[in-house]
């Protein structure tokens, strides 16, 4: 039994459902899943030039008629929900063959939608016979264990890999090709292989440093690869002994990134609130203190007791006071500073409201 201790950042060789339903309950934070896809396919493809096409026909990938394919489904996704934390979140990878019956079946488990996601194959293989349109994309749906909890999304963190936009439900990566594809004797070793950007997002999106990530397909072990490199950790189930051979030695190679970089940008809306008065009951800021709006500004407003503002003979909050100068919705812990008594220099508000914040997850610590 696995129950009595987490196999973290083990491969483990057998049946995901089998080997899920040893572990722990809600033991997992994110599960991402890449299961078989069900292609169905009937014939060789070929090439025009009368080469044939690399396609996905191991054994791993078939099933006897959609019924079978359906309770496979619906029991390893069940093994997931098991697992899963109340606040975790699932990701699963799929094309057109399978991906609408999985995500029926995820609603059927009360999973709650959060997003699909389109990745977008910047480098997609042509449909050679010509009679249907080129397979360029792959879906991902992003669910949620339980509807409403208070699961991770880290926001910011996106929306800085995306140059200060806020990052879409479109993402553009290549398939895995050249040095990536993993290959032996020049015969891929894995058919399906998922780029190291693609899972690199993800585990960037939903999940903090020390997370517990499962994939139950682990394949070659990339989810493995992008976990090491991002300090997080992992389970890795596979039931092919090539493939857990091959992640195992992957796995060995992976050089992980500085700790002090791996922290991704916080969502400061989640962050303790914090109003500006508690920098007065804590002395950080004191009544009668003047406020300058900007580092360089002579415009300034003086505190008062109870936190408000006084400019002139006009009194509100931080952000009323801001406004009112500026219009539009200004946020005042950001555009007004206070002046340090020893050096002369002007700083944030903000900096002192973060240093209150560090000392009270300090105290709750010693606690």
């Amino acid at each position: 039994m696995l129950s009595q201790k987490l196999p973290v950042n083990q491969v483990l060789a057998g049946d995901c459902i089998t080997l899920m339903n040893q572990l722990p309950p809600e033991s997992i934070d994110v599960v991402f899943a890449d299961p078989p896809y069900n292609l169905q396919l009937r014939h060789e493809l070929w090439r025009p030039d009368q080469t044939p096409v690399e396609a996905v026909t191991d054994n791993w990938d078939q099933f006897a008629d959609f019924k079978t394919y359906d309770r496979f489904t619906r029991d390893w996704l069940q093994a997931c929900r098991r697992v899963l934390k109340p606040n975790g979140t699932l990701w699963v990878i799929g094309t057109y063959h399978n991906i609408y019956r999985v995500g029926a079946i995820l609603q059927d488990l009360n999973f709650w939608i959060l997003n699909d996601v389109i990745w977008i194959k910047t480098n997609p293989m042509p449909n050679f016979q010509g009679v249907r349109l080129t397979n360029a994309h792959e879906s991902i749906i992003w669910a949620q264990k339980e509807r409403g909890s208070a699961y991770t999304f880290n926001y910011h963190a996106l929306k800085q890999l995306n140059e200060g936009l806020q990052m879409r439900s479109d993402w553009y990566f290549a398939t895995c090709r050249g040095k990536e594809r993993l290959r032996k004797d020049g015969a891929r070793l894995h058919s399906t292989q998922k780029p190291l950007a693609l899972m690199y997002r993800i585990l960037v999106a939903c999940t903090h440093p020390g997370d517990l990530i499962l994939d139950p397909f682990f394949g070659t072990g990339t989810t493995g690869v992008a976990a090491f490199q991002l300090g997080r950790r992992f389970i890795g189930i596979e039931q092919d002994v090539d493939y857990v051979e091959i992640a195992q030695q992957r796995l060995t190679e992976v050089q992980p990134h500085q700790e002090s970089s791996l922290v991704v940008t916080p969502n400061l809306r989640r962050e303790a609130r914090i109003p500006f008065g508690t920098l007065l009951e804590h002395g950080l800021l004191k009544p009668g203190q003047l406020l300058y709006y900007g580092m360089r500004s002579q415009e300034y407003a003086q505190i008062q007791a109870d936190g408000s503002l006084l400019f002139g003979d006009k009194h509100g909050s931080i952000h009323q006071i801001a406004r009112l100068l500026r219009g539009g919705p200004d946020n005042g812990w950001q555009v007004w500073y206070y002046q340090d008594e020893r050096s002369g220099q002007r700083y944030p508000i903000d900096h002192l409201r973060q240093k209150l914040r560090t000392q009270i997850l300090n105290k709750e610590e010693e606690t």
